[in-house]
């Protein structure tokens, strides 16, 4: 019997050294070699910091570019999704308002034309980034709050487009913070 409890005694502080020691230890060390040593990638526009490259934020002013809406408000200490299901009654009546809320202020878009990630909120809530057809659905309203002609705004998205990683992995997509960045500096 005693041995049986030295044995378990023993894999128990094995899995404490490789778990609560050696594991976050070298989850650590990767993130030192990572850019800015884990910390995040911070955006700067104008001599301060505005923002992190991989952390959606919210932009709710008609004069912006919009991003996709968050489960957890934004906030990176909490990341999760809704884990609401696409039957889920609360789920629609969410979905439906965005619409209804994303139609007033885009009057020119039909509902059929909206793309679902302006609508529908990321895995993560922080999802910084929206597809290229979410951000040109938008340039007719920027560009007219702006007073800028909505080609030049146009231009200015398709510049911004991110091919997919190693030209397979994942999907086109326009940060949002960097496209408002430089939205800031187009001139009329």
């Amino acid at each position: 019997m005693i041995r049986y409890i030295a044995q378990a005694v023993r894999l128990t502080l094995l899995c404490i050294i490789l778990c609560v020691v050696l594991y976050p230890l070298a989850i650590r060390g990767i993130a030192y070699a990572a850019p800015q040593n884990g910390k995040g990638q911070t955006v700067s526009a104008n001599g301060r910091i505005v923002g992190y490259a991989l952390v959606g934020q919210s932009f709710t002013n008609e004069e912006y570019f919009w991003g996709r809406p968050s489960a957890v408000a934004y906030n990176a200490a909490g990341s999760a999704g809704s884990n609401k299901g696409p039957t889920n009654p609360d789920y629609l009546k969410d979905v439906k308002s965005r619409v209804d809320s994303f139609l007033v202020h885009n009057p020119t878009v039909k509902a059929a034309d909206l793309p679902a990630d302006l609508v529908t909120a990321s895995g993560s809530g922080l999802d910084p980034d929206i597809s290229p057809d979410a951000a040109l659905v938008q340039a007719a309203r920027v560009a007219k709050v702006r007073g800028l002609p909505e080609e030049k705004v146009r231009e200015l998205v398709r510049s911004h487009i991110k091919a997919p990683m190693l030209g397979a992995l994942g999907t086109s997509r326009v940060n949002v913070l960097d496209l408002n960045i430089a939205l800031n500096t187009l001139k009329p």
